[in-house]
């Protein structure tokens, strides 16, 4: 089936461990402004997208903040001005972005559709801007 990833917008921290650590028998993001994507790993293939949308070659995005058992799945954070960058950011540059970003050898093994990466920066930005909007973060829940 593949890893799915769920990036979401959250509160805060403890929140967004709910949106994975749920009693409520719900999958992980249920109820949660999200989209679920196969492939798309937060630190290794976005964090090209991250570099060229915030200019730092020192991604911030990835850190842990929670896991479910022995890590059926966690959950890491991505960078608040990584999300300031994707919601701020003009969606006539996507295609310019993509292209760079299918390019990076060390983010994708095997080639990928700048289209793709394309489609998926617009989902992500409007995602972005929602949460900035809601005085949200933006997280991603990883499901091996």
């Amino acid at each position: 089936m593949g890893v799915l990833f769920g990036y979401f917008a959250a509160a805060d921290d403890d929140d967004a461990v709910r949106a994975v650590v749920r009693d409520d028998g719900e999958t992980s993001g249920t109820g949660y402004d999200q989209l679920v994507v196969k492939g798309m790993d937060p630190v290794v293939n976005l964090a090209p997208a991250e570099a060229l949308l915030t200019g730092r070659s020192d991604t911030q995005s990835g850190s842990l903040v929670g896991m479910l058992g022995d890590g059926e799945v966690v959950v890491v954070t991505l960078a608040d001005d990584f999300r300031d960058a994707l919601a701020a950011a003009d969606p006539a540059s996507f295609p310019e972005i993509a292209t760079a970003w299918s390019k990076d050898e060390d983010a994708f093994l095997n080639p990928v559709d700048p289209e793709d990466l394309h489609a998926f920066l617009d989902e992500l930005s409007g995602l972005a801007g929602r949460a900035v909007g809601h005085r949200a973060r933006l997280y991603c829940w990883i499901c091996p």
